[in-house]
Parts: C-alpha cells; structure tokens; sequence
C-alpha cells in the first residue's frame, strides 16, 4: 500500500459554498441538512478531503484517508442557505487562511452533485435507471443541473482520455495538442486528474489566451470512487460527479463531439473499449464519431499493442472506427477540428442538438452499473463466441475491475480482504490479455507514484 509522509498542517474553517448552492429554499437547506448525516456523509468526507488533498502525489485514495483520520465536513443550516464546516482540512487548500477559490468551487460541484443524485436521481421515479431510456435521461438531468449544457455553442468539445501515470514527455505532447486544439477554437473535457488528463487543458489554456477566448471550457467529468483518488485539477472550471463510471462514460460520448486517446493503462483500455462497443452497434453503423489514438514518436509500440488486441478480439473491421498518428500535435488538431466541423454539418442535417447526443444508442450492457466484487469478476464472459460489441462490454468491465484494485478504495479493502481478482478467458484470448496488462506494468502505467506495482488481479 501506497505510503504517504506524515500528515502535513492543517486547518478548520467554516466557508460558504459556491454557485448553485448558495441561495437555497428553506425546504432544500432542511434536506441537505438531513442528507450530510445519512449514509452520504463518508462519502462526501471522502470526496471533499481529495478535493481539498489537490496536488497530492498518490493515487491512493484510502493511504490519504490514513494519513487526515481527523478530517470532517459538516453541513451547516443558516437562515440564509448553509455553510460547510471543514475540520483539519488540509493546509495547502488555503491561502493566508482563506480557501483557494478554484478548490472552493470544487467542493460545492461534489456536493452539489451527490445531494442531487442521491434525491432527485436514485430515489425518485421519474428515473427507472433500470432501462436504457430512463439511465440516458438521467445522465442529461445531472449535466443540466451542473449547468454543463450550453444549447448557444458550435460543436467545440474534445474529450481527452488517457493515463495519470505517464511520462514527462507523454505529459509534455498532451499539452501541445491542447495548445494546437485550442488555437482552433476547441474546447476540452476530461476525467480532470493527473497527466493526460491535465496537459491537454495546460495547453488549450494557453492557446485561448493567445487567441483572446474568454470562454474556454475546461470540463472535467468524475465520479465518486475517482474523485477520491485523483483530484480535480486545478484548470477545470466547469466540473460534474457522476455515481458511477457507467453514466460518466456515457456523460463523455453523449457530450463530446470527439474522442481524443493518450497512452495509459487499464483505465485509458476500459474507455477505448466502452466507446468502441458503443460505435459497434448496428444502429450507430452511420453515426460519425470522431476518434484519434495519439502519443509522441515513442509511443507508436503503445499504441501497436493497443491495435493489436482491439483487431484480435473485435475484428479488422474496428480499425475504421479510430485513427492512430503519432508525434504529430498538429495533424491531430487539424483532423479534430476537420471533423467537428463535420459534426455540426450533420447535426444540422437531421436537427439533432448539439450539446447532447441523443442520436447515439447504447445499450444496456454498457449501462448497466458493474460492481467488481471477486465473484463478478471471475463470472466474466472472456471469449470470442459472443457477439463483439457484448465482448467488448465484458472485457471493458474486467478493467474496470482493476481500476478499482488498483485506486478505489473499496476495491483496495476487497484485494486486501480476499486477495486478488481472478480473471479466466479462453487461452489465446488470455495470453494477448495478459501480453497486454503486462505491457502496462513494465511502462510503470498502473500507478502513479512510481513504486513497484503489485498487480491486482490473476489470470487463470
């Protein structure tokens, strides 16, 4: 397990939230009030302490609750709207003792969306999540309550997915493609954490301020189990909490109107494979969905590896639904613009909207919540006699496993409790999984703090 330093100097502080949560009827202040003390509170504790924890070198979600035992958040009710109560909160969120306001902002989005959820989502009867309609309206009603949803905006959104745990010079060309997406008037959304995540908004930041674009969007989309490992960074200005990784996978591809991929590790795989057992549906077969793989010079192997197990295990008909250039920041601009572009052409063709993708279907083995305990990750279905875009979804919930041992700490806790999860797939199957998870490992790409890993997960 992960080890951090001593916990560092702390303070208690009582702040006003930010934004939306600022100005509350007295009926809404009452049931946050009662909702800070339910079963939502560990949650919050442990969302908010990595909000406040920003900039921490570890992916360890439960090494940094050890390390704050003693922090707390508590609602306050005033007559005029609430007031969070923060208790040995750490120091390095506050400047002169006042809260950095971008961390501020952040803290009162995680509480914004996991009072909304937990009242106006899972527990009301508008939303069946247990229907694929129900799950996507859901999805829409929590990015319009983040007031994500801009309905006055040309297609510009860039989703950038790719690994926290990445070299300087992966981190460095993620910023230069930023740099030239936004010199193109392009906008950018992520999972908001570390590496890959981060230098694509560095370098868009940059480029809009050169270009004179107060606009920018910086949107990071997150969910409880992420969030509590891997901070907001610091440029997301616009942020979203998801309940789990199913609705801010599907949050990504019916927002973004491209998909940009950098190297990483089993979390960057789960997303590949999500998006493209999406794009394998027969109804989306005419659907144009704009997707890059792309690295430096370096990373052509990473990506041939990649291919390989995508052709392998979904067919040589799935290289027409991505593009991979390497070492190239500015052709990967250029197409992604050239091919927004052709998204708005589209859309306006068949009246679709273009902040949401209503169009794209997707199907319930990609919405469905997986939870990774060791009896469901050994009952995969691991073979290729099933349809591809039903492997997909199967083999996009084994990394989603080991994302989960390896940063969540519910999965830590179950590893540490049972031991690792098992996995069993048909042999030449297993053999390019494992070649593939291998890979990974020797590249340093499964944590980020640069100790030797040990794996999460067997293969039998």
């Amino acid at each position: 397990m992960t080890q951090l330093p001593m916990p560092r100097a702390t303070i208690s502080s009582i702040i006003s939230p930010e934004g939306s949560l600022e100005v509350l009827s007295q009926h809404e202040v009452n049931r946050l009030k009662s909702t800070s003390k339910s079963g939502l509170h560990d949650l919050l504790r442990r969302c908010a302490l990595a909000v406040l924890n920003c900039g921490s070198p570890t992916d360890d979600s439960l090494a940094i609750m050890e390390a704050y035992k003693d922090f707390d958040i508590e609602v306050l009710q005033q007559d005029r709207g609430i007031r969070l109560k923060l208790t040995n909160a750490p120091a390095e969120a506050f400047v002169d003792g006042r809260m950095i306001r971008g961390i501020r902002e952040h803290l009162s989005s995680v509480l914004r969306d996991i009072v909304y959820v937990y009242n106006e989502i899972q527990h009301h009867k508008r939303f069946d999540l247990t229907t694929g309609e129900g799950t996507t309206n859901a999805v829409f009603h929590i990015l319009r309550k983040a007031g994500t949803l801009k309905p006055g905006r040309d297609p510009s959104l860039v989703v950038c997915w790719g690994g926290h745990s990445i070299s300087r010079e992966e981190y460095e060309y993620t910023k230069d493609v930023g740099y030239h997406l936004g010199l193109r008037d392009l906008d950018i959304c992520t999972g908001c954490g570390p590496g890959a995540m981060k230098g694509p908004m560095k370098g868009a930041n940059v480029a809009h301020a050169k270009q004179r674009r107060k606009d920018g969007r910086y949107l990071g989309i997150s969910e409880p189990g992420i969030i509590a490992a891997e901070a907001p960074n610091p440029i997301v200005n616009e942020l979203v909490v998801m309940p789990d990784i199913e609705k801010r996978l599907e949050a990504f591809v019916r927002l973004g109107h491209g998909i940009i991929v950098f190297p990483g590790g089993v979390g960057t795989a789960e997303e590949i494979l999500y998006l493209l057992g999406i794009l394998l549906h027969p109804s989306n077969h005419d659907i144009p969905f704009p997707l890059v793989f792309t690295g430096p010079a370096n990373s052509a192997e990473y990506f041939q590896k990649i291919d390989e197990f995508l052709v392998y295990t979904l067919g040589e008909d799935i290289r027409r639904y991505y593009t991979i250039i390497t070492g190239n920041p500015v052709a990967v601009a250029r197409k992604m613009r050239e091919e927004i572009d052709e998204i708005a052409d589209f859309r306006r063709k068949h009246q679709d909207a273009f902040y949401y993708n209503w169009r794209l279907t997707i199907a319930r083995d990609f919405q469905a919540p997986f939870e990774p305990t060791h009896e469901a990750m050994r009952g995969l279905a691991l073979h290729r006699q099933q349809p591809t875009h039903e492997l997909a979804a199967n083999l996009r919930r084994a990394f989603s496993g080991i994302v989960a041992g390896n940063v969540k700490e519910p999965g830590i806790r179950a590893i540490e409790a049972h031991g690792p999860f098992e996995l069993t797939a048909e042999p030449e199957l297993m053999q390019r999984l494992d070649e593939l998870l291998t890979s990974f490992v020797a590249q340093g790409r499964m944590k980020l703090d640069g100790q030797a890993y040990t794996p999460c997960y067997v293969l039998r």
